[in-house]
């Protein structure tokens, strides 16, 4: 009983306070089809892990899930070790990350950001399925009693980005690499490169991608320095530029809402197709995993080691 108690994960928020919840439509959502809860979840994930799965199994429906919003209450990790923790509970198949494009009345566009969340471990095939039905249920027509309410929280989402300031005579593309140095300094961008970049960033929002996604793409992950800050986001805008919606084949009638679906990385947050993202993580993030080199074969541990060097050092000497 003691060992089970003190392996468990924390119960509730480290703070007193009520767990912060995301905007309307936003934070976690639990996957359907899961296990009830035991003692036992998630005894098999390394510890670090097993404790942040069982913080968020027990946070309500909606709670903000981003990364510095759980380290605040986790107080044993910081960002970086729970979104290395997230990483490794997504290709454990706990987790996905999803956004859902809203077209309202009047034109109205906005990204919706959810965590879909399951116990109950699943496979990609599982994930891909969820995905399939979040998609179809996206594409049919909402009764109206139910698209009126869903309009409300528009309204300040909209407000907040009317106030993010904008480069007089410029376009939202070149104003929002403009603002990239402010986010972080080492994506500083001259007016010369911003001028360069511009028709990159453009393509970007013809795709649906507004200013705020666009620069939390690019100031995602970066490395601890950056040489050429104009040289990594031409690479980044070009390497990370969201699909293009698909071409409707009818095209809705007027007022109707229009929504997409996409999974996105669980680490850098690039939007793509659930079969394009195995393990919720797109390829440049998989790739160092699966680019690590073999482990050697272990020495006999008798071996003396020096004498195992000196042998190595004849062999370079022999012809």
């Amino acid at each position: 009983m003691a060992i089970q108690h003190l392996s468990s994960a924390p119960s509730a928020p480290a703070s007193s306070r009520p767990y912060p919840m995301a905007s309307p439509g936003y934070g976690k959502r639990s996957a359907p089809d899961q296990q009830p809860r035991r003692a036992d979840d998630f005894m098999l994930l390394p510890l670090r892990e097993r404790n942040i799965a069982g913080f968020i199994d027990q946070l309500p429906e909606g709670a903000a899930m981003d990364v510095k919003g759980l380290a605040k209450q986790l107080p044993l990790y910081g960002q970086q070790a729970v979104g290395s923790a997230l990483k490794a509970l997504s290709v454990a198949g706990y987790l996905r990350r999803v956004r859902c494009l809203l077209t309202g009345e009047g034109g109205q566009v906005r990204w919706v950001f959810r965590t879909f969340w399951s116990r109950t471990a699943r496979d990609n095939e599982w994930w891909g399925a969820l995905m399939a039905a979040e998609v179809q249920r996206a594409a049919a027509p909402e009764p109206v009693a139910a698209v009126a309410p869903a309009a409300a929280p528009v309204v300040p989402e909209q407000r907040a980005q009317e106030r993010e300031p904008v480069v007089e005579g410029h376009s939202p593309a070149y104003a929002a690499l403009a603002q990239l140095g402010r986010v972080d300094a080492r994506l500083a961008l001259s007016a010369a490169d911003c001028a360069v970049l511009e028709p990159l960033a453009a393509e970007w929002f013809t795709r649906g991608v507004d200013a705020d996604y666009l620069v939390r793409a690019l100031v995602a992950g970066l490395p601890a320095g950056v040489g050429s800050p104009v040289g990594l986001v031409r690479r980044r805008l070009t390497d990370k530029i969201p699909p293009q919606a698909p071409t409707a084949p009818v095209p809705p009638a007027p007022g109707t809402p229009v929504r997409r679906v996409m999974m996105e990385c669980t680490k850098c947050g690039v939007p793509g197709r659930a079969e394009a993202l195995p393990d919720g993580l797109c390829r440049a993030c998989r790739e160092p995993d699966e680019g690590a080199p073999d482990v050697p074969v272990e020495l006999p541990a008798e071996r003396d080691v020096r004498a195992y060097v000196a042998g190595l050092r004849d062999l370079l000497k022999a012809p």
